[in-house]
């Protein structure tokens, strides 16, 4: 799955390698994304506007917006099967930006994952990430812009720490995401980005808490 990642460049950075034409003026980097928080992403190819979403899947016809809590990720393999990821599959596709994901390797001894590692590419250089989203209106006729993460097996390098990981697009990729074509074109899309191309390394348990959002969430750990 992908629980909690990171955007850490400045503005300029992320202009300049996605080609965007426009971001929010509140954007600032990020060190711990975490579910039900905002997140930074594009629907339109051709606008190329950045724009806020909140990281679980709110579908049209839920009656209770808490079901985001548990579509923070969408497998790949089934996302034309699911009720709450059709659709969305079918007609509404996004990007994620991001510039690294953690995943947690249990402790010898402990039940419960707690060692954190981060993934990023080898170049430092941000990515995206395929999504879905959709749109959700609550009693005061406010409207919620919600998305999912779609993930697919891990590969050699993430798969020593977990069995799926993110599905990353590079900059020649992302934009065939997003637009008009058959499923089976996506679906061809959805696979795992090749380990050769990134890097990963241990970090501080800082991350593990979801209020804490700073540098130290990606600094190298001392334990091996």
């Amino acid at each position: 799955m992908c629980g909690r990642f990171t955007l850490t460049v400045d503005a300029e950075q992320l202009v300049l390698s996605f080609g965007l034409k426009g971001i929010p003026t509140d954007w600032r980097p990020r060190y711990n994304i975490a579910p039900t928080q905002p997140v930074l992403g594009l629907r339109d190819g051709e606008m190329r506007q950045a724009e806020w979403f909140r990281w679980g899947l709110i579908p049209s016809w839920a009656k209770d917006p808490a079901i985001g809590n548990r579509l923070i990720n969408a497998r790949a393999e089934t996302l034309d099967e699911k009720p709450a990821f059709r659709s969305a599959f079918a007609s509404r596709r996004c990007l994620i930006l991001a510039d690294g994901f953690y995943e947690w390797q249990s402790a010898e001894g402990k039940r419960s994952p707690s060692n954190p590692y981060l993934f990023r590419l080898k170049d430092g250089s941000p990515f995206a990430l395929a999504g879905l989203w959709d749109t959700w209106w609550n009693e005061a006729g406010e409207t919620v812009i919600s998305c999912t993460i779609i993930t697919c097996p891990a590969n050699e390098l993430v798969g020593k720490i977990h069995s799926r990981m993110p599905v990353i697009l590079d900059r020649t990729q992302c934009w065939g995401w997003l637009e008009t074509r058959g499923l089976s074109d996506l679906k061809a899309l959805l696979k795992p980005y090749p380990a050769e191309n990134m890097m990963a390394y241990p970090v501080e348990r800082a991350v593990n808490n979801p209020a804490v959002d700073d540098p130290v969430c990606i600094q190298p750990a001392e334990r091996g």
